[in-house]
């Protein structure tokens, strides 16, 4: 796990139980489940995995890439909840 992430959509969903992290690269959703589980103390109903290609972008003449980020989408059990501020 890298960190949370906090956007209005992702905040919206947290209002149903659903709490959207960065995570890295090579991690998979059995590793995700238990990093949520030792850092926050709760454990996952399900964990559901994207990855956010890299936009392509140009600095004048030259053109690259961003670089592509994989998310998380866990969701809690109802009445379980993670605050940010305490982990």
């Amino acid at each position: 796990m890298i960190s949370p992430v906090t956007t209005e959509k992702s905040e919206r969903a947290q209002s149903v139980g659903k709490y959207t992290f960065l995570v890295s690269p090579d991690a998979n959703k059995h590793q995700v489940a238990r990093a949520v589980q030792d850092l926050y103390g709760v454990s996952p109903v399900a964990v559901r995995i994207m990855v956010r290609r890299g936009k392509s972008v140009r600095f004048g003449r030259v053109s690259g890439r961003r670089k592509s980020t994989k998310r998380a989408i866990v969701t809690l059990k109802a009445g379980d909840s993670i605050s940010f501020l305490e982990g």
